[in-house]
């Protein structure tokens, strides 16, 4: 019986609103002592309160992902990664097989084609730069600063960049206009803009989430073509679509 009173250490991989949302919850839970890392991909990630149990920036690899399990002692991992941070979901699956500790991935759901969308699907951003000429001269591009220099060949388009943080100052980008803003964004914003700026399309991420759809529904109701690039796949293994379930999951455990 002395197993029960075991209490589990629990790795949380984000970077998302989702990962700050688990850790908050999963702190209070009997038997479950968390620890939480951001990737550190914007410069201020929404961390959570209590500082002593999270950590910011890579692992270094597989490898380095691997000692840390093992010098932490880590039972479970949960994975909040965003959709597109594949290169960490594919570390942290190799790395938990390696340890043979249980994963949880908290993949948000993508989002879905709905009537009078107008979805050029594309698998890469390279791929979205080779559909923009003869869509649109004005260009809404919603990627984030990471993908940014993909653009900044394309000829004869202007584009309206937004994002979180100031693109690396070495790195070339797009010619345009750039929007240093932090979402959620409501459909009212995004209209004003799309018109204000008189933007024909929209370059955006398949993120899922409520935070940025706003802009899907402008372009919707404006009658815009959306170039959507679509999530890399994601590892093998258990996954939960929202924290509900992750900690329905954990209860479990």
């Amino acid at each position: 019986m002395g197993m029960i009173n075991h209490c589990k250490k629990l790795l949380i991989v984000g970077g998302t609103a989702e990962a700050t949302a688990l850790y908050n919850r999963v702190k209070t839970m009997a038997n479950i002592e968390a620890i939480a890392s951001f990737a550190g991909r914007t410069q201020q990630p929404v961390t959570p309160t209590n500082p002593a149990a999270f950590r910011i920036g890579g692992f270094g690899g597989v490898q380095g992902l691997i000692d840390y399990l093992k010098q932490q002692k880590i039972d479970i991992l949960i994975d909040v990664t965003h959709p597109f941070a594949a290169q960490i979901s594919d570390h942290a699956a190799i790395a938990a097989n390696e340890c043979g500790i249980k994963r949880l991935m908290v993949v948000r759901p993508a989002w879905e084609k709905v009537p009078g969308d107008n979805w050029v699907e594309v698998d890469s951003h390279s791929q979205a730069t080779m559909v923009l000429p003869g869509l649109a001269e004005r260009v809404f591009l919603t990627i984030g600063r990471q993908e940014l220099s993909a653009y900044a060949e394309v000829k004869n388009i202007w584009f309206f960049m937004r994002m979180i943080d100031p693109p690396q100052p070495n790195l070339p980008i797009p010619r345009g206009e750039l929007l240093l803003q932090r979402g959620p964004f409501s459909v009212v914003d995004e209209l004003s803009i799309l018109r204000e700026y008189q933007l024909g399309a929209i370059v955006s991420k398949n993120s899922g989430g409520d935070s940025t759809y706003a802009k899907i529904v402008a372009a919707r109701e404006l009658k815009l073509p959306v170039v959507m690039v679509q999530r890399p796949p994601v590892p093998m293994g258990e996954t939960v679509a929202d924290i509900e379930s992750a900690i329905a999951w954990l209860q479990k455990q």
